[in-house]
């Protein structure tokens, strides 16, 4: 009870810190991901074409606020749990576009989001329990082959728009949509991904088992 309540109250006293720019840029990200989700998803070329530019600024605001919170100094606990969960929400959201177009098979983006879902609930136990855990750098390296793949797809499904770019441009890039590359590059994706949800565990195994420790011992005070 007590890790928990500190958890709590050390958010009620970082609340002023959500002004910071870092944190901003992190919610700005989670807001622009439901318009980048309609923008793509419409029939329209040319909104479809914003919706690519709304991913990229998304996009660019992770690249800036991680940086800008190290080099000033405000880097939060609210942040740190964030700025990953933001990624997630933004990187899973153009997946499912892709599942929704039928470029890519439900069950592959289902596994990454459920492998995400887990972590994230792991990290939040164990912030709760006042045992924040490191991010591993398999984690980021996926991340970026996260973000990779997604830039791909989103750069020839936008060639694929024949009022832009033309007949053979888009037939070439509606090609290479459903070649087996795309399938095979999610596939290793997912595997990878997958194995970075067991190296997290692993290397964070010790401050999980505390965490769990302290909240069982939490549950037998109160009985």
């Amino acid at each position: 009870m007590k890790e928990g309540l500190y958890f709590w109250t050390s958010l009620k006293i970082e609340r002023f810190m959500i002004s910071t720019l870092p944190n901003q840029l992190t919610t700005l990200r989670i807001l622009l991901t439901p318009l980048f989700v309609g923008l793509f998803v419409s029939d329209s070329p040319k909104l479809k074409l914003w919706g690519v530019f709304v991913f990229i600024l998304a996009s660019l605001t992770d690249l800036y606020d991680g940086y800008h919170a190290r080099k000033y100094g405000q880097i939060t606990r609210w942040g740190a749990f964030m700025d990953p969960l933001a990624d997630k929400i933004l990187i899973t959201s153009a997946f499912l576009i892709f599942v929704y177009e039928g470029f890519l098979p439900l069950w592959l983006v289902v596994i990454v989001a459920l492998r995400d879902i887990v972590v994230t609930l792991l990290r939040l136990y164990a912030e709760i329990q006042n045992k924040p855990v490191v991010t591993s750098k398999s984690a980021k390296i996926k991340t970026l082959f996260q973000n990779v793949l997604a830039y791909v797809l989103l750069l020839l499904d936008t060639l694929r728009q024949k009022s832009f770019f033309g007949s053979s441009i888009a037939e070439n890039a509606l090609t290479w949509l459903k070649s087996p590359s795309v399938l095979w590059a999610m596939i290793f994706l997912t595997i990878f991904t997958v194995y970075t949800g067991f190296s997290y565990i692993i290397e964070n195994s010790k401050t999980l088992r505390e965490a769990y420790l302290g909240i069982r011992s939490n549950i037998k005070a109160i009985v």
